[in-house]
C-alpha cells in the first residue's frame, strides 16, 4: 500500500508544497509520508492528525484527499477552517495540486467544475443542514482544520455533528489538540488513562521536537523583557512593580496592560530592540519579515505608529478578517516589506513563511493561542533558519516558551482535587465572586475610575532557548542588549544553544569587572533569577503556614506572635505581600528555631 501512496505524490507540481524547506520541494516530508502510508493501510473513517504549526499539514491533507478522489473512494471534498483568509488559502493550495474548492460557495447546487468547497466553522454553524444534504447526496471527505475550534462554542460543535455525521470520510488536523476547557471536540476519539480522566487521541502525531530535529521548522529564541510599571486600579489607587516580580493574578494582569500600552516607554523599547534584531537575520534571510501581534485595533495601529517613526517606513496593517485584510497579508506575504502588525487572524494558520521575529503584545495567555502565535514565525525554508520572539517577562508565557516541545493532548475531566494541584484560596475566591454577583445594593463600581497605564520602561531580561535561560538583565540600547540582538539569523539548533552560553560568559565576565556603583540592574544570569508564578508563590505560603503551625505546637506561642516575630527578623510585609525572597527567608528561620529546640 505504501508503494502507491508514494506514487500519489509524484504527479504533484514541483511547485508544491509550496516554499519547503531544502530537497523536498517534489516529494512528501517524511512525517507526511508517513501519516498517508497510515492512514492508506488502515483506511479509517475518522482520522486525527497532530502536526506542529509549520509542518504541512496542508499539504498532507491535499495529497490524502487527491488519492481518495483518484481512487473513487470519494467523489468531492468539503474544508472546514477557521477564518475566511484560511478558506481562500485552502482553495488556492489546493487548485495547485488540481483540486477545484470554491471558497465562495453559500448555497444551492455546486457548478461541476469545482470537486468541492472551502468554509469556515462559522458559516457551518449558520447553515448545518444545507451542508448535510450535500453530502448525503454524494462521498464526501471532509477535511476539518484546526478542529479544535469546533469547540469553541457548543453551537458550532452540535452543527458539525449535524453536517457531517454522514460523511464517506473524515480528516482533522491540529498543530494544538488541547483546549484550555473541557468542550468535547466533535469526531475527536477520547481515551480513559490510568487517573480516570480522558484526553484526546491522535492517529498520527509529529511534533515540534521531531520537526525540529528533522529541520522542517526553525529553532526559536525567545527574548523576554521587564521593566518597571506603574498605573491607577480603578479604585483610584497607584501602583508600582516591576514585570516578572511575584505579584496576585490581578497585578499581573494589570502590570502586562501597562507593558503592552503604546504611550509608555516599554513598547517603544521592545519595538526598537526586535528592529535591531530583523536587521540582523536579514543579513542571513534577505526577506525576512517581522509581525507584531496586538490586542486590539487601537493599540495595532499605535504599534504601527510606533514603527514608523522608529524605522522610517509603513508597517503593514491588518484589522480584520476581511477581504481587504487577506489581500493585504498576501501582498506582505509576497514583498519583501519589514513589518506587518496584526490584531489575531494572523495568529493561526496563516502562512507567511518569510516571518522570522515576532513581537507578542496581547495579553491572550492560553497555551494554545501562544502555541498558534509562535506557529506563525517557525515555517523553514532553508537549513539553519532561526525565529525570534520578543515577551514581556510574565511567568505564564515564559513557562509556555519553556515547554515549547511538550507534546499535550485536549483533556475532557477536569482532574480531581487532591489539594496537591489545587489552588488552596480557588473555593473561596469562587464563593465570594459568586455572592458578590448576587448583591443588590448600590457597590459603588459605577463610580469606579478607569484602569489607566501610568509609566512603563524596559530591560533587558533574558534569553530563552530549548528550555534553558541565558543572558543577565541590560539596559535597551546597551552593548550587553546586542550581544543577544545580534546572533547570527543562520544558525544550526545546537550552534545556537553554544553561542548563547559564550555571549552569558562573556557578559558575566564583564559585569564582574565594574564597579559596584555602576551594578544598577540585577547582575544574576537568568538560571539564577527564577519567575516565580501565582501558583508557586501560594505554595512557598502553604510551606510557610504549616511549618509556623507545626512550631506553634513546639513552642507554645500562638500563630500571630511568631508571624510578627519573623517579620521583625527577617524584614518584608505580612506574608499575603511578601515575595518569594523573603517567604523563602522565613521559611529557612523557622526551620532554624525548630531545630534549636529540639
Amino acid at each position: 500500500m505504501s508503494t502507491t501512496a508514494a506514487s500519489t505524490s509524484h504527479h504533484l507540481s514541483p511547485a508544491f508544497p509550496g516554499r519547503a524547506p531544502w530537497g523536498t520541494a517534489s516529494k512528501l516530508r517524511a512525517w507526511q509520508q508517513g501519516a498517508l502510508d497510515k492512514y492508506i493501510q488502515e483506511q479509517p473513517r475518522d482520522f486525527l492528525a497532530v502536526a506542529t504549526p509549520g509542518a504541512g499539514k496542508t499539504t498532507f491533507a491535499l495529497t490524502l484527499a487527491s488519492w481518495l478522489l483518484h481512487h473513487h473512494v470519494v467523489q468531492q471534498v468539503t474544508v472546514v477552517a477557521p477564518t475566511e483568509h484560511l478558506k481562500k488559502q485552502w482553495a488556492e493550495a489546493a487548485a495547485r495540486i488540481g483540486i477545484k474548492l470554491d471558497p465562495e460557495y453559500s448555497a444551492g447546487p455546486l457548478s461541476r467544475e469545482y470537486h468541492g468547497i472551502a468554509i469556515t466553522y462559522a458559516g457551518v454553524g449558520v447553515r448545518p443542514m444545507l451542508h448535510r444534504n450535500r453530502i448525503e447526496q454524494r462521498k464526501t471527505l471532509v477535511i476539518l482544520d484546526e478542529i479544535h475550534h469546533a469547540g469553541d462554542s457548543r453551537s458550532w460543535g452540535e452543527a458539525c455533528l449535524e453536517a457531517f455525521e454522514p460523511a464517506t470520510r473524515r480528516l482533522a488536523l491540529t498543530g494544538t489538540p488541547f483546549r484550555s476547557d473541557t468542550n468535547p471536540i466533535p469526531f475527536v476519539a477520547y481515551e480513559e488513562g490510568n487517573d480516570g480522566i480522558r484526553r484526546s487521541s491522535a492517529d498520527y502525531t509529529y511534533g515540534y521536537g521531531n520537526a525540529l530535529g528533522d529541520g522542517v521548522v526553525r529553532p526559536v529564541i525567545f527574548l523576554s523583557y521587564s521593566g518597571n510599571m506603574r498605573w491607577r486600579t480603578k479604585a483610584g489607587d497607584e501602583i508600582a512593580a516591576r514585570l516578572g516580580e511575584p505579584m496576585t493574578k490581578d497585578a499581573v494582569s494589570q502590570a502586562w496592560r501597562t507593558a503592552l500600552d503604546p504611550r509608555g516607554d516599554w513598547m517603544p523599547n521592545v519595538l526598537r530592540a526586535a528592529d535591531r534584531r530583523l536587521s540582523e537575520v536579514r543579513k542571513g534571510i534577505p526577506d525576512a519579515g517581522a509581525l507584531v501581534i496586538a490586542s486590539d485595533q487601537d493599540s495595532a495601529r499605535a504599534y504601527a505608529k510606533l514603527i514608523r517613526e522608529i524605522t522610517g517606513t509603513k508597517a503593514t496593517l491588518v484589522l480584520s478578517d476581511e477581504a481587504a485584510a487577506s489581500q493585504r497579508i498576501e501582498d506582505f506575504s509576497r514583498s519583501d516589506d519589514r513589518w506587518m502588525v496584526a490584531v489575531r487572524m494572523v495568529s493561526e494558520g496563516v502562512d507567511v513563511p518569510r516571518l522570522a521575529v515576532g513581537v507578542y503584545a496581547t495579553t491572550i495567555s492560553t497555551p494554545l493561542f501562544f502555541a498558534q502565535a509562535v506557529g506563525r514565525f517557525v515555517r523553514s525554508r532553508r537549513r539553519g533558519e532561526t525565529a525570534s520572539v520578543f515577551l514581556p517577562t510574565i511567568p505564564m508565557l515564559l513557562g509556555f516558551a519553556n515547554e515549547m516541545e511538550v507534546e499535550r493532548d485536549h483533556v475532557l475531566d477536569k482532574p480531581k482535587k487532591d489539594g496537591e494541584e489545587e489552588d488552596p484560596y480557588a473555593e473561596e475566591e469562587k464563593l465570594l465572586e459568586e455572592a458578590e454577583k448576587q448583591q443588590d445594593e448600590d457597590t459603588g463600581e459605577q463610580d469606579q475610575l478607569p484602569f489607566e497605564a501610568l509609566e512603563s520602561d524596559a530591560v533587558f531580561d533574558r534569553v530563552l532557548y530549548d528550555g534553558a535561560e541565558f543572558g543577565m538583565q541590560a539596559h535597551p540600547g546597551s552593548d550587553e542588549e546586542q550581544d543577544y540582538l545580534g546572533i547570527p539569523g543562520l544558525l544550526e539548533p545546537d550552534q545556537v544553544q553554544m553561542l548563547l552560553q559564550k555571549r552569558q560568559a562573556k557578559q558575566i565576565a564583564h559585569s564582574r569587572k565594574k564597579p559596584d556603583a555602576e551594578a544598577d540592574l540585577l547582575e544574576l544570569p537568568a538560571e539564577r533569577r527564577p519567575v516565580v508564578s501565582h501558583k508557586e508563590l501560594l505554595e512557598l505560603r502553604k510551606e510557610l503556614n504549616s511549618l509556623v503551625g507545626a512550631y506553634v505546637h513546639q513552642s507554645g506561642k500562638p500563630h500571630g506572635v511568631i508571624h510578627t516575630e519573623l517579620r521583625r527578623v527577617c524584614g518584608g510585609p505580612p506574608s499575603a505581600e511578601a515575595t518569594a525572597g523573603q517567604i523563602r527567608e522565613r521559611i529557612k528561620k523557622v526551620r532554624e528555631w525548630a531545630t534549636r529546640m529540639r
